[in-house]
């Protein structure tokens, strides 16, 4: 199966088809794809649905996908690559947890929120503009609109997750605490079980058996293995020493990160990113 490559930390290209625009093929970067006229089926990982004007689609790397164009196609593409996160700032990087940890999505439009519809629209005729008159800084703007429609995708895809109860004390709190834990993932003193239980107002002890009831783990197993997720995250896309990343994700220090890894993925996370720049070369 082809492999597609990309060679720069992003780039955009607006393209007219009036066949498949390229054979099912995967790549080792992120591609958005919107579809400013025709029509068609996108097929992601065997998976296919109908496309239309104004959908827009997230294909993750190593996504098998394709499109059959029925009707003459204009298509949008944003690509961008390891290097592209890695130069972003570390507080936005951290506000995309949504799309790396939550990628398993469904294929089809990211868009669920209709009131973003008209906004991906507006975003998407600015990058065209810039791409097509090439003015000053053009690289520049287009840099900073693909960060937008960025954010629009993780905020859809939060919108597609369940929905927080509004009086947790008094109905199903699973959810509520799970949301909890994803907020202060970075702040480890509010993640004890003392502090959690008065947050929710229940006794510590209830905390643990409802915790374990509901979600099969341990509160402290839940913690520990999201925030090896976010290990493996920072581990692709991002240049963080190991140090950095034990740091900001609350473990005592690099080596115990090193053997909490090492316990979950079978390496220890140097050689976890080696394999990951193994795979990519």
């Amino acid at each position: 199966m082809l492999q597609e490559n990309l060679y720069q930390p992003f780039e955009i290209e607006y393209r007219e088809c009036t066949e498949c625009p390229i054979d099912p093929h995967k790549h080792n970067f992120f591609e958005l794809v919107y579809i400013v006229e025709g029509s068609g089926m996108q097929c992601v990982n065997k998976n296919q649905l109908p496309y239309s004007p104004g959908k827009l689609f997230l294909v993750m790397p190593q996504d098998c996908h394709s499109f059959d164009v029925q009707e003459s196609t204009k298509f949008f593409f944003i690509r961008f690559n390891n290097i592209y996160l890695q130069n972003q700032h570390k507080d936005w990087i951290q506000q995309l947890e949504f799309i790396f940890q939550n990628h398993n999505h469904m294929p089809g439009c990211i868009l669920k929120n209709k009131n973003d519809k008209p906004l991906v629209k507006s975003l998407v005729e600015a990058l065209i503009r810039e791409l097509v008159n090439q003015q000053p800084y053009h690289r520049e703007m287009a840099q900073q609109i693909v960060n937008t429609m960025i954010m629009v995708i993780a905020r859809n895809i939060l919108l597609q997750m369940p929905e927080q109860p509004k009086h947790p004390a008094r109905q199903d709190a699973s959810m509520n605490i799970l949301h909890y834990i994803h907020e202060n993932i970075y702040t480890p003193e509010k993640l004890r079980a003392e502090q959690i239980a008065s947050h929710f107002n229940i006794s510590p002890t209830y905390l643990s058996e409802y915790f374990k009831r509901n979600n099969g783990d341990s509160l402290q197993q839940y913690i520990t293995q999201y925030k090896l997720k976010l290990v493996e995250t920072r581990l692709q896309y991002s240049s963080m020493r190991v140090g950095e990343i034990a740091d900001e994700l609350g473990f005592t220090d690099e080596s115990h990160l090193n053997r909490m890894f090492k316990k979950y993925k079978g390496v220890n996370p140097s050689a976890y990113r080696k394999e990951l720049q193994a795979q990519d070369n």
